[in-house]
């Protein structure tokens, strides 16, 4: 029972933890520029990057943890993220992940 009760608490603590991260690259002004959020609001609505949800299903393959940092930049004439991963054995990793085309470009 108490190990059913500890895995459904961790699963809303991650589930609110990445909504935190959606609302800060989206929503929220005080968590990024507005610059920022613009272009990439602008950027998802003009098809050139796919939701973070796809990019985040990639990087569950790609590299298994808890997603702790989420950036969103323009890199040689493409849009990259940049995922900060917390590994099941505590390591902090980061994944670039191709915003448009899904591809896993580098993995740390």
């Amino acid at each position: 029972m108490f190990c059913q009760d500890a895995r459904a608490s961790f699963a809303l603590m991650r589930a609110l933890r990445l909504s935190l991260l959606l609302l800060s690259l989206f929503a929220v002004p005080a968590f990024a520029d507005d610059d920022d959020q613009d272009r990439a609001r602008r950027a998802l609505a003009a098809g050139e990057i796919r939701p973070l949800e796809d990019v985040l299903a990639v990087q569950r393959r790609a590299l298994p943890g808890e997603v702790v940092g989420v950036e969103l930049d323009r890199d040689d004439g493409r849009w990259v993220y940049e995922l900060k991963v917390l590994t099941s054995n505590g390591d902090r990793r980061e994944i670039e992940i191709d915003a448009g085309s899904l591809a896993v470009l580098d993995v740390d």
